[in-house]
């Protein structure tokens, strides 16, 4: 399937991302101060590509664990549609 791979990709990063919702922010403040300090932007840089590749690595970890099936089934027991297929089905 055409671009499956990049999705993928985005996938893992997006998820990894979402899970460090909170660090996210507090690490914007840190860096809007340390950057407001003329700290080298060079290393401000570095650490954003490296705190990237951290939210792809978490993603990663979060996909091949198979918690993001868990995840899913946490969300099935809430819906409705999913409750009434399951009464159906059994």
């Amino acid at each position: 399937m055409k671009g499956y791979n990049l999705c993928l990709i985005k996938a893992y990063f997006d998820k990894g991302l979402s899970l460090m919702n909170y660090p996210t922010k507090a690490l914007m403040v840190i860096g809007i101060g340390i950057a407001i300090k003329e700290f080298p932007t060079k290393y401000l840089i570095l650490a954003s590509i490296l705190y990237g590749f951290l939210c792809f690595m978490i993603g990663f970890v979060w996909y091949k664990s198979g918690l993001i099936m868990a995840e899913a089934e946490v969300g099935n027991q809430y819906n409705l549609f999913q409750k009434e297929m399951r009464k159906k089905i059994n």
